[in-house]
């Protein structure tokens, strides 16, 4: 498993408006991590404060942070991919303990967390960047992946359009976004969009919360 990490909102409807800063995202804690017990996984589904704070709640994952994935390193900049024009997605790498949480499931809470028959957009966000996709690490996360999307297929009335691609780089977000449903628990994008998602995921996989939720 390679764990690729290169260190690098707000109006009330759109997590793009936020922001307008660049600074090395501080990933210290990482540094701590048994990545010899960990695996990795990367999603894309959106805004990625939405799906970092998802996943951060679920006993098993260790960490999540925002970035960006499917473009080159030069233009994983907030700045840039907000354009949608490099290429990157807004993504989320997930550190996991596979002795208490497995890939499966991680899919399951993914397709849980967003939308995966909006094309390009989540809601008010629009543009490729807010795109649907599964960044494999492996073979194995490939085929679950297809898997998974032919077993919810048919539980939406539209087709779902999450792309699956080799995770060929992960660029780690700005500062600012890291943990941002944690420290603007008020800001009103997090609490008219982000929130209803993370409380659903937190519905539905109750019994996989974090003792502390």
């Amino acid at each position: 498993m390679k764990f690729l990490l290169v260190v690098l909102l707000t109006a009330l409807f759109s997590c793009q408006s936020q922001g307008n800063r660049s600074e090395a995202a501080n990933l210290g804690d990482l540094l701590s991590l048994d990545f010899q017990k960990l695996d990795t996984a990367t999603f894309a589904g959106g805004c990625f404060w939405c799906v970092e704070a998802s996943f951060e709640q679920i006993a098993g994952v260790i960490a999540a942070v925002s970035g960006y994935a499917g473009g080159q390193e030069g233009t994983a900049d907030y700045r840039l991919v907000s354009s949608g024009s490099t290429q990157h997605a807004e993504a989320v790498q997930v550190y996991y303990d596979p002795s208490e949480i497995d890939y499966g499931t991680l899919l399951a809470i993914f397709f849980t967390a967003h939308d995966p028959t909006q094309l390009n957009r989540q809601g008010p966000d629009v543009g490729p960047q807010y795109r649907s996709e599964i960044f494999y690490h492996n073979n194995e996360q490939k085929t679950q992946s297809e898997a998974k999307i032919q077993e919810i297929s048919p539980k939406f009335n539209a087709g779902v359009v999450t792309r699956i691609s080799k995770l060929e780089g992960f660029y780690a977000a700005e500062e600012y976004h890291q943990d941002y449903e944690k420290k603007h628990p008020k800001n009103s994008y997090i609490r008219n969009v982000s929130k209803p998602k993370i409380d659903k995921v937190a519905k539905v996989f109750k019994n996989r919360l974090k003792k502390e939720n």
